[in-house]
């Protein structure tokens, strides 16, 4: 795999409280290893609580966190990193993404890329990354790191929206591609090809469908709060799709995209 990060990894979006501890002490024990969370899902702190709970050793688990895009300026970034690192009650994250490209390119990129590279040099955070960047701005983004730099554009994939050329040009860069909102919030699930291919499997659509971004060699971070959900997902990956599979799936590509704010970059599909 082109990643090198624990897959799947444990989605917290819209998650808080109890039900985010129970969450995640269930994708812990199931197996995952890797919980991505952000600044502006507001449970970092929970995030935290439930990971600094845990049986599971810290250094076993990779934490993800990103900064949003309203506190780019270079100080004001590094000042947002400390207030999750509190909030999370850590020294470090495992790897810490832009959330957004600054909108309308208000703040050079060069100012909160260099930031981000301070960030990590300071020793806050293992990895850097990027999330929702374009191919004109990925291509950026490596003028400004250098290669090697971005371990991954976090950005949304399912099988109707497939952002093949954006994934490749990812590829071409040595950059993983991580899938989030892979289920499409669920609507894989009615997806009348991927329930015939999930009864010949004997499994569920959701689990077709992140066999398929597995076999294609994406990252993924499914969310769930129910455990027999959070333990099929991990299961998932151990799935082996056939290429009139793989075929079927990729017809289903109609450029569906569901997180698309205002704020958001031109995008490349």
């Amino acid at each position: 795999m082109s990643y090198s990060f624990p897959n799947p990894g444990f989605g917290t979006y819209r998650l808080e409280g109890d039900t985010l501890k129970f969450a995640i002490d269930c994708a812990l024990k199931h197996g995952y290893r890797h919980i991505d969370t952000a600044q502006f899902y507001g449970n970092e702190k929970d995030v935290g609580a439930a990971i600094n709970a845990s049986a599971v050793p810290r250094e076993e688990i990779f934490l993800t966190t990103k900064v949003w895009w309203d506190r780019l300026e270079p100080q004001d970034l590094k000042d947002s990193v400390d207030e999750s690192l509190a909030r999370l009650e850590m020294d470090h994250v495992d790897l810490l993404l832009i959330h957004w490209p600054s909108p309308d390119n208000a703040l050079p990129m060069s100012a909160y890329l260099t930031a981000l590279k301070e960030v990590q040099s300071a020793g806050k955070a293992r990895h850097i990354g990027v999330s929702n960047f374009t191919i004109a701005q990925l291509d950026e983004a490596l003028e400004i790191l250098g290669s090697g730099r971005i371990l991954t554009n976090q950005i949304e994939v399912h099988p109707f929206l497939q952002n093949r050329e954006l994934i490749e040009h990812c590829r071409g860069m040595g950059i993983a591609v991580t899938a989030f909102m892979p289920l499409a919030v669920g609507k894989v699930m009615e997806d009348e090809t991927l329930k015939r291919i999930a009864d010949r499997h004997g499994v569920t659509p959701a689990q077709i469908t992140l066999a398929w971004l597995n076999q294609l060699d994406i990252a993924v971070i499914p969310s769930s709060t129910k455990e027999r959900n959070i333990q099929s997902n991990i299961e998932a990956m151990s799935i082996t799709l056939s290429d009139e599979d793989m075929a079927a799936i990729a017809d289903l590509d109609r450029g569906e995209r569901i997180a698309s704010p205002d704020f958001a970059p031109h995008w490349d599909q």
